[in-house]
């Protein structure tokens, strides 16, 4: 982890550690690890942690360009005196990994599930971003008792052909890889341009930090994750939801990933 990044991540754990959130790994099965950050848990059952256990679950599901922390950190600390948060790393971001070679998003929703309950989350609130909310649409449908209502943001239930097209078409690339696993530290730039209504004013050595921390390892695995996204318009079907009317989308007008006119026909 390049210093910058490392100081900053030095200073966010702490003010993190004082709302009551820490790091946590959690084995889902052998080869299987996810990495939440959590309430803090603590053994003899303090104060803390009873208080945390009786807030209502919020868990926030991160896109596909960073992972959990630097997707939600302002959330984390803005809302964690009200709610116990929960911010897991999708498998190959950040801390999570597996040696199984499945990469379906039905797949990240079952081990996302099950880490969550070893926690002790039985009923929650999901929040997803882009992925965040394709695999949270499939944990909705996947585990109904678990999940109480959803807020989506930027996504879709599933990333069919012509969805993939036309979207690919407007931010100028030949393929989702292209965009989200870029090659230098410019890409990072480019991600956060496309990602944010404007501009973040980081320097460019940030940017690499960013680049060399997150986004050289597990590659070939991304890229099969995406693959296995991607569906046939024919096979797309719309899955019954039990917690319908709980389901709030939340959209920004200039999304040149997914737009407004998607956000309507998600809505109906």
């Amino acid at each position: 982890m390049g210093k910058s990044l490392a100081m900053y991540m030095s200073l966010l754990r702490v003010l993190l550690r004082l709302v009551g959130v820490r790091s946590q790994v959690v084995e889902i099965e052998p080869g299987t690890l996810v990495h939440f950050w959590a309430p803090a848990e603590n053994p003899n059952k303090t104060k803390i942690h009873n208080q945390a256990k009786r807030k209502p679950a919020v868990v926030f599901l991160h896109g596909f360009g960073f992972n959990g922390i630097s997707t939600w950190q302002f959330q984390m600390l803005a809302l964690a005196k009200d709610y116990a948060i929960y911010v897991p790393d999708f498998l190959f971001f950040g801390g999570s990994f597996t040696d199984k070679t499945e990469r379906s998003p039905a797949f990240q929703a079952e081990c996302m599930a099950k880490g969550l309950k070893k926690l002790g989350v039985e009923k929650c609130t999901l929040v997803g971003l882009s992925y965040g909310g394709m695999v949270g649409f499939k944990m909705a449908e996947m585990y109904p008792d678990l999940v109480d209502s959803m807020v989506v943001t930027c996504s879709v239930m599933a990333l069919t052909e012509s969805i993939t097209r036309a979207a690919l078409e407007r931010i100028g690339f030949s393929s989702w890889a292209e965009v989200l696993i870029p090659e230098t530290f410019e890409g990072v730039k480019k991600i956060a341009e496309l990602c944010t209504y404007k501009s973040l004013a980081m320097p460019d050595f940030f940017y690499r930090d960013i680049f060399q921390d997150m986004f050289i390892n597990h590659k070939k695995e991304r890229a099969e994750l995406l693959e296995a996204l991607q569906v046939k318009d024919k096979d797309f079907y719309i899955p019954h939801y039990p917690q319908a009317q709980r389901i709030h989308l939340l959209w920004g007008e200039e999304d040149v990933f997914f737009t407004m006119e998607i956000a309507r026909n998600l809505k109906e």
